[in-house]
């Protein structure tokens, strides 16, 4: 007697459950990232606001050809492009410190004190830009700020220092509120990463006499490599994009031409000056760059460590 497995239907399978599971996730990737790039069309239109596409001139690569010609034009993009790079290199250069504040935090022994640090570093995470620059009025600004007031009460300076308008050190500034702000939240990866590690390392580093200097550096310190290495290699692909929202809210006419960077500057030319054709080229140029970025970062995550990001 010949026996017969009956077919399982697809819809009872693991796979198509996990599938179904997904489908929330991809309809919001759907809707917030690909469906918005149907407004690259306004690129190729010489549109204003409050006007219908449909009745505006075709101009084809007007708006691009723009970008590059006039000399105001490319004095502006370059002095983006500056600040863009200048506090992206920044960020990079001190990507380690998230690693380094997690470690920290995984080896304090005391769970109560530790929660208490980590629920303290990543709450400014969830704080918006706009209450950090209150905060940071409140601190700062000139005639009700407690820092001017605390130095002239000790005498260190006579006269108020307006340090939100002031141009110097500003990419130092803002890496400083963007460290303040994401430290925490940016070390629950390498933190997630550390309980995974395999505890039978650890015992044999203690049986073999390894202080914990010799652990950070021999087992938890690679272990967080491969994680670390990911996240720079995203980063640098993702070098350009520095977002708006933190420059948008500290930008003022004093330190415009320091604090401006691509994503802000796409801003003012679409929105403030009503240059929506423009804004949509340049855009336009800044995602092709962005993902030419992370080809090339995939690229070299292959041949370096032989394993691709993608």
């Amino acid at each position: 007697m010949i026996c017969v497995k009956a077919k399982r239907k697809f819809w009872t399978t693991p796979g198509f459950r996990l599938f179904l599971m997904t489908m929330p996730f991809l309809v919001l990737v759907f809707l917030f990232s690909y469906l918005p790039l149907l407004g690259w069309r306004y690129a190729f239109f010489d549109y204003k606001a409050g006007m219908k596409l449909s009745k505006t001139p075709f101009v084809g690569f007007k708006y691009f050809q723009s970008i590059v010609g006039s000399s105001i034009r490319i004095r502006d993009i370059m002095r983006v492009l500056r600040n863009t790079l200048g506090m992206s290199f920044l960020g990079i250069a001190t990507s380690p410190l998230p690693m380094l504040f997690a470690i920290m935090l995984y080896e304090i022994h005391s769970t109560s004190y530790r929660r208490i640090v980590q629920t303290l570093t990543t709450l400014p995470n969830f704080i918006s830009w706009v209450l950090v620059y209150s905060v940071a009025y409140a601190m700062f600004s000139v005639g009700d700020g407690f820092v001017n007031r605390v130095l002239i009460r000790w005498g260190i300076i006579n006269t108020e220092i307006n340090f939100l308008a002031s141009r110097n050190h500003v990419w130092l500034t803002m890496w400083a509120y963007g460290t303040w702000k994401g430290l925490g939240w940016s070390a629950v990866m390498y933190l997630a990463a550390l309980t995974g590690v395999d505890q039978t390392l650890y015992e044999a580093a203690r049986v073999d006499g390894a202080g914990r200097r010799h652990v950070i550096l021999h087992i938890e310190i690679p272990s967080l490599l491969p994680t670390f290495f990911v996240l720079l290699l995203l980063s640098i692909a993702n070098i350009i994009n520095n977002g708006m929202e933190q420059y948008y809210v500290f930008s003022n006419a004093m330190n415009k031409n320091y604090i401006e960077v691509l994503d802000l500057y796409v801003y003012n030319q679409g929105i403030t000056g009503n240059q929506i054709p423009y804004a949509t080229a340049v855009g336009m140029l800044k995602s092709v760059i962005s993902i030419i970025l992370l080809t090339v970062a995939n690229w070299i995550s292959k041949l370096v460590r032989g394993q691709s990001i993608l």
